[in-house]
């Protein structure tokens, strides 16, 4: 195992908004105290009763879905803990991941693409 899930985050035009939404639907809590974000006007999140935990990333321009219309594809993006960024790094590059976002030090996550081009976050922790 290279990495947990620790979060789906869905791009938005409010993410309190929508977290408040999901929140109700799920029985969560929006922004419950966690010391693995930072929470702002752009990033919310929702506890589920169950442990799963979604997050909403405010995205600028944000043009919604149109099921099924593959010219507006849904929108989101995993974010996946690990305890060494570095290792894993090497690990999901080996496996065909692609770097989208990499910095060596300073910062606890890089971005990727799967190979089917989604995006995903390793987070380290």
């Amino acid at each position: 195992m290279i990495a947990r899930l620790q979060c789906t985050v869905l791009d938005c035009p409010d993410p309190l908004r929508l977290a408040r939404f999901y929140a109700e639907l799920t029985g969560g809590a929006v922004n419950r105290h966690d010391p693995q974000w930072a929470l702002d006007e752009d990033w919310a999140t929702v506890h589920t009763p169950d442990g799963q935990v979604l997050a909403f990333q405010r995205a600028t321009d944000f043009r919604p879905p149109r099921w099924p219309d593959p010219a507006r594809p849904q929108q989101f993006h995993l974010d996946l803990a690990v305890t060494d960024l570095a290792a894993a790094h090497e690990e999901v590059t080996a496996l065909g991941a692609q770097v989208l976002d990499h910095v060596d030090s300073g910062r606890a996550f890089n971005v990727y693409a799967d190979p089917a081009g989604h995006p995903f976050c390793l987070v380290g922790h």
